[in-house]
């Protein structure tokens, strides 16, 4: 299954029932698992754990140097879990430092074009569009969807089953379940047919459209707004997660149109 037109390192590790096509390119230091597919004129460079049934497509580059001022050269780390589909020409960077790791989950869908940057985190089942760009140490949560060309900046998280639109660039975190759209990017509402479409209640979903009022639609401070989530809206699984992610957030989360950022 491993084409003679292929190169691999003799030091590579390779799982049962993989295949590599002609002009692939396996570095030393890389662990493929079972039953992976490597396309034509794709690279796997040194540092790269893979697990199974991963399918990386033509051009795409899978453990790429950081684009880091601050790599120095050392041996760094990506890890890929299962089942992910790494679409044609897309890069995923590895960490800048031994300590560092850039990691993906399961299930994921990395369109063509796409950039991981280095140190970024990529969850369970996320889409990531055409022509996305993560920068460095970027989170996102499972379930995330981005469109088309939207651009993420450094440091910055996507909560779980977030849909931020096409074209939208964010250099604040964006929080779960809602719809984020426009340049400057704004809250546009919850993503209530996709939650809808996953099995989410609609006691459940008008409750999370509820805490999110508190926030967006109150006329007060972020502060402010999250009390009032604790005061109103009653409490369940997803406003916890709601408020853990505000509570945790380093670059603040997007406001509405014309606010800018909390």
């Amino acid at each position: 299954m491993i084409s003679n037109l292929a190169y691999v390192d003799p030091k590579a590790v390779i799982g049962n029932n993989v295949t590599i096509h002609p002009f692939a390119y396996i570095d030393k230091d890389v662990v493929i698992g079972d039953n992976c597919e490597i396309k034509p004129y794709a690279s796997v460079l040194a540092g790269t754990t893979m697990g199974k049934n991963n399918r990386v497509f033509q051009g795409a580059i899978v453990g790429a140097e950081p684009q880091d001022f601050r790599f120095k050269g050392e041996a760094t780390r990506l890890e890929i879990g299962d089942n992910n589909a790494i679409r044609e020409y897309v890069v995923i960077n590895r960490a800048t430092t031994p300590e560092g790791l850039t990691k993906i989950g399961n299930r994921n869908f990395i369109l063509k074009g796409t950039r991981v940057g280095h140190d970024c985190i990529v969850d369970d089942d996320c889409v990531l569009g055409i022509d996305c760009d993560l920068a460095g140490d970027c989170h996102i949560h499972s379930k995330a969807i981005l469109a088309g060309r939207v651009i993420v900046k450094e440091n910055c998280r996507v909560g779980s089953w977030a849909l931020i639109k096409s074209g939208c660039r964010t250099g604040k975190d964006v929080p779960p379940y809602i719809l984020a759209s426009h340049n400057p990017i704004q809250y546009s509402g919850i993503n209530a047919y996709i939650l809808r479409k996953q099995g989410l209640s609609d006691e459940v979903i008008e409750n999370i459209a509820l805490a999110y009022r508190q926030i967006y639609s109150s006329g007060t401070s972020l502060e402010n707004g999250v009390l009032r989530i604790k005061e109103v809206v009653t409490p369940g699984a997803e406003i916890d997660y709601i408020l853990k992610f505000i509570e945790d957030s380093k670059m603040g989360i997007i406001a509405t149109y014309g606010e800018g950022s909390f």
